[in-house]
This record gives structure tokens, C-alpha cells and sequence, in this order.
């Protein structure tokens, strides 16, 4: 099977290139966002999908501060004692959506394990504010954990978003070394319980090149389809820095054919699979 290995990464493969956005509405989008000091996470977060999300219609915004209580290996954000919890930031995420006009938001969130609620409160006022503030726009929430503590997890079932999402992100045996203070079994456990608590649309995502053996992505694919999970996004890790998690392989495109290929097999509603997937890739598609 045709791989790419790397102990450092030298010159990334052509797949994994992307053009810069362009279009009439990412150009338009972008104005508003630099006029009005508007903050995404297609921007902090250098997604190579902005152009195309943008021009569908689709954003993705961070809530509860840009600094994280956790230190998973693989991400930017930073990590250390978060800032006061800001509560009129649900409405200024609000009008931010509304005055983008955008279609499908997706909400994510850093983890706030200082917090007694873990921010779920904050997040369940946010899905309220952009249905009073705009009310077309459909939404996908990204929530961290919760630790797992049902009644924080209730709060988001109970403000009925399109979408919940929480990312397993990698296979069990590099949970740890990944997502240092989360447990792969944990995360199982919350995306079941959202189905079982009555949430219409579940999903979840994985990075691949962190590691992992192709049977080990099967046997997430499969556990995470036994948690009842609806939509699947498997992309491409990129190391964010140099004091991240190196890349271990560049996944090819074939690869992620099968992955997607199996992942269909076993009955999610929705599947994306190739290197340039992000988890809220094509997020508009998710909600039908």
C-alpha cells in the first residue's frame, strides 16, 4: 500500500496542497471579518477549507476564550489558566453570524475544566442567541467532553442544535499521547450518550499520520459506528508548530478511499474521507 513516512517533515505532498481561496463571497466575508475584528477559527485555526466553506456559507467560531485547560499534543491553541468567563460573548458570536450571513455555523469550544458547569451554560446561551439573532442559520456544536458529566451534556441536547459533535480524534492506543487528559472510552461514551438522550444528528472526526496502524483506524471507524455516531470526518494531521506531535505519514488518497469506503459499509449517514478534511468540512452537508 502506498504511504509517505516522515521523521520530520521536509516538503509536504502534493495532495495536501491547497490553492488560496478566491470568490466573490469569500471576498466579501472577508472584509466584514477584518472591518468589524470578527473572530473564526477558519482564521486562528489557518484552515486550508476557508475559501470553499466561506463561499458555501459556513464558518466555524470559538466560545469560552482562546486559552485551553488542557494540552492535547496536536493543537494550537494555547494551554493555561483561561480569563474570566465572558457572558456577553453569545451575542456578540450572534450578531457576528448575522451580520456574515452565515448558513451554517459551526460552535466550537476550548475545554473548561476550571469551570463548575465546564462552560456548558455559556455554550447553551449561545445556540439560543443565534436562534434569536439569526434565526436561519442552521449549527453544529463541537463540544469538548464534559468530562462526561450527563447533566453539562444535557444542556446542549436540550437547546436542540442540527448537529453535536465531540472528536475521537485518534485511535485508542495514541489517546493518551494525543489527548493527554482525555480517554478514548470517554469520548465513546458521550457520543452514545447524545443518541441515546435523544440528539437527531451525532458526529465525530479523526486525524490520521499521528501513529496509527490502518487496522487500528478500522477498529475506531467500528467503535465509533457502534456508539450509533451519524457522521464520520477522517482527515490529515498537520503539525501546528514544532513543539506539536511530529508527522508520522502522510496519508495517501487511496488510503482514505478505503477508510471512507468502510466507514460507508457500516451505515453512517454522512462520510468524509481525504487529506484536506477538517471536522466541519462540508458541515453544511451534515444536518440532511
Amino acid at each position: 500500500m502506498n504511504e509517505i513516512l516522515t521523521d520530520t517533515i521536509t516538503q509536504k505532498p502534493k495532495w495536501i496542497r491547497v490553492k488560496l481561496p478566491t470568490g466573490k463571497n469569500y471576498r466579501e466575508l472577508r472584509t466584514l471579518v477584518d472591518k468589524y475584528k470578527l473572530n473564526t477559527i477558519c482564521q486562528s485555526g489557518s484552515c486550508p477549507n476557508m475559501g470553499e466553506c466561506w463561499g458555501e456559507g459556513t464558518a466555524t467560531f470559538m466560545i469560552l476564550g482562546n486559552i485551553c485547560t488542557r494540552s492535547c499534543g496536536f493543537c494550537g491553541v494555547k494551554t493555561g489558566k483561561p480569563l474570566d468567563v465572558n457572558w456577553d460573548e453569545p451575542e456578540k458570536v450572534a450578531r457576528s453570524i448575522k451580520l456574515m450571513k452565515i448558513k451554517h455555523a459551526v460552535l466550537t469550544s476550548v475545554d473548561r475544566d476550571d469551570l463548575k458547569d465546564m462552560g456548558s451554560i455559556l455554550w447553551a446561551e449561545t445556540v439560543n442567541a443565534v436562534r434569536r439573532i439569526s434565526p436561519g442559520t442552521t449549527m453544529e456544536t463541537l463540544i469538548p467532553d464534559f468530562q462526561g458529566i450527563t447533566k453539562h451534556i444535557d444542556r446542549l441536547i436540550e437547546v436542540s442544535p442540527e448537529v453535536i459533535s465531540h472528536n475521537m480524534e485518534t485511535v485508542k492506543r495514541l489517546t493518551r499521547e494525543v489527548r493527554i487528559q482525555a480517554k478514548y472510552e470517554k469520548s465513546l461514551e458521550v457520543l452514545r450518550y447524545l443518541k441515546e438522550a435523544g440528539q437527531n444528528r451525532t458526529k465525530t472526526g479523526l486525524m490520521l499520520g499521528l501513529g496509527e496502524e490502518n487496522a487500528e483506524v478500522f477498529q475506531t471507524i467500528e467503535d465509533i459506528r457502534n456508539a450509533n455516531v451519524d457522521v464520520i470526518t477522517i482527515g490529515q494531521y498537520l503539525q501546528p508548530t514544532k513543539k506539536h506531535l511530529p508527522v508520522k505519514k502522510f496519508v495517501t488518497p487511496e488510503e482514505f478511499n478505503e477508510f471512507g469506503d468502510f466507514a460507508r459499509s457500516l451505515g453512517f449517514r454522512h462520510v468524509e474521507s481525504s487529506p484536506l478534511v477538517r471536522s466541519s468540512y462540508h458541515a453544511e452537508k451534515h444536518i440532511h
